[in-house]
């Protein structure tokens, strides 16, 4: 079985697309990202997420002010006491704000992933991904005021994503969760809500989970086999996990993970400049391949999206990654 290459979602933003917000220059800018990736010879593409891009936030480029601001019953103008409420939130002084503050039902309002993802699948022939931030991450960064349980918010919010993935005809849909790395003691209602988005897709099902990109830096600490029972629980065709930047030494903990569960392996660094050689990336696939056997890791990836780095650099380290991949596979032949 080969492995596919691709990516994890975000691209560094086009300069010219800062300054024009037209239709037109964003379609020429995913145009371009989309054909990056086709000449780097990435297997799964992906549209940089260049319909989310916020200039005024960019810490997280878009992955949750898109979806929440949005949404109906989410504000997201807020006081004083809105604020120092959500200060007490454990795990999230990594953001001095929050995202909104929920004060009634959540409902869809006037999100349209299904229009974004249209937007892109003309522009291409390749197999595509979309990507969408998880109702765990997204329960995480609201002041609730309306639902109190914040298992009741997440499945809320679930409802509302599972509503736009079941439009989304892509090859891959995959659920970003970057929270929950760092707070296996959600895992319970966090495991509900992911869920009934997955239940949604079309296509495959995939989620990806990192320890954080936070402005390029992690924000969360702890360790995967404390997720281990997380990750069997998933309705999931495979994973999209961080390693590169952590080292492998906790892939002895994934001889735990169902064997029906896909590994993807993340074997670029998106938070250091320097481009991996290819022979670096079969060496990560030979290690994987010798702890977990020939044929467990069935992607390989960066360990998160590139939109913090600079363009020339994201375009060699996918150039390496499909090299890299090339060599492991041409070892094995």
């Amino acid at each position: 079985m080969s492995i596919l290459t691709t990516v994890v979602g975000s691209y560094p933003t086009p300069n010219w697309l800062l300054g024009n917000s037209s239709r037109l220059a964003l379609r020429d800018a995913v145009m371009v990202v989309l054909k990056t990736q086709e000449l780097a010879g990435i297997d799964v593409i992906a549209d940089g997420e260049l319909n989310r891009f916020d200039p005024s936030h960019p810490e997280t480029n878009g992955m949750i002010d898109y979806f929440v601001t949005r949404m109906e019953g989410i504000r997201s103008r807020y006081s004083v006491t809105d604020i120092d409420q959500f200060r007490k939130d454990s795990g999230l002084t990594y953001r001095t704000d929050p995202a909104g503050i929920v004060h009634s039902s959540v409902k869809e309002g006037t999100l349209n992933l299904p229009r974004d993802y249209e937007f892109t699948k003309g522009l291409t022939s390749k197999p595509l991904k979309f990507t969408c931030t998880g109702p765990h991450m997204l329960t995480k960064v609201l002041t609730d005021r309306h639902y109190k349980k914040r298992e009741d918010l997440a499945m809320a919010i679930a409802a509302v994503l599972r509503g736009q993935m079941e439009r989304i005809d892509a090859e891959i849909v995959q659920i970003d969760e970057a929270n929950i790395s760092g707070h296996p003691e959600d895992r319970e209602w966090a495991l509900a809500s992911i869920n009934h988005v997955l239940e949604g897709v079309r296509g495959k099902r995939a989620v990806h989970i990192c320890f954080g990109n936070y402005g390029g830096q992690s924000v969360q600490k702890g360790f995967w086999k404390d997720l281990m029972g997380f990750l069997n629980g998933l309705k999931v065709d495979h994973l999209v996990l961080e390693f590169a930047r952590r080292g492998y030494a906790e892939l002895e903990a994934f001889k735990e993970l169902d064997p029906k569960i896909g590994l993807g392996l993340g074997v670029v660094d998106i938070k250091d400049n320097g481009i991996e050689s290819p022979e670096l990336i079969a060496q990560r696939l030979e290690h994987a391949a010798a702890v977990l056997g020939p044929d467990r890791v069935r992607y390989i990836h960066p360990d998160c999206g590139f939109w913090m780095l600079q363009r020339s650099v994201a375009d060699g380290k996918m150039r390496a990654l499909v090299a890299g991949r090339n060599l492991f596979e041409g070892k094995t032949a």
